[in-house]
């Protein structure tokens, strides 16, 4: 069957510092014309960066349009599109905790919400970690803690991790080192 569905026309509605709000026309499979509105994105890049004591870094930030803190996994965006995901990996853990790891993985991409945003996250596993100075933006207000990742993956499957990327990045990097305890 095909499923794909063929771009007609596209016209920008708006152009902002970090979203750009498209409206598309697209040619159905079935032949019928339809309109996509989808915001486009950078892209962005999350870390989950385990500590030598099985404790996974976070972040507690207000985030505004759900009007409430939320724990989350170090985070951000890419600079520009041509940025090397691991680089700016590196970078948001470094800035926003202030934390080096001796080793950083990519783990997969994580598509927030692929109906109508372009966003692609690409995330990253760290360790071996040591701890420099934070430098956070002029804008970015944020409490830096740890978690032990089965106290985090308890959170995640109880509801009480709202954040998409820490939850897939949590479960992921758990069942990954589950794998890896039952394959010794």
């Amino acid at each position: 069957m095909q499923l794909e569905e063929k771009k007609i026309s596209s016209r920008l509605i708006f152009d902002g510092k970090v979203v750009h709000l498209y409206e598309d026309e697209v040619l159905l499979p079935n032949g019928v014309r339809a309109k996509r509105e989808y915001v486009k994105h950078i892209g962005a890049v999350c870390v989950l960066a385990l500590n030598d004591h099985g404790e996974v870094i976070l972040e507690r930030q207000f985030r505004y349009p759900f009007h409430e803190e939320l724990i989350e996994i170090p985070a951000g965006k890419l600079d520009r599109a041509d940025e090397d995901p691991t680089e700016a990996a590196l970078r948001e853990l470094r800035e926003e905790t202030g934390y080096v790891p001796d080793q950083i993985t990519y783990i997969g991409d994580y598509y927030s919400s692929p109906a109508i945003l372009d966003e692609r996250i690409r995330m990253f596993f760290a360790t071996g970690l040591k701890r420099n100075a934070q430098h956070l933006d002029d804008d970015e207000f944020l409490e830096v803690f740890t978690m032990p990742l089965e106290e985090l993956v308890a959170k995640v499957l109880t509801g009480e991790i709202s954040d998409g990327k820490t939850q897939v990045a949590a479960l992921k990097v758990y069942t990954m080192l589950q794998q890896k305890g039952n394959n010794k």
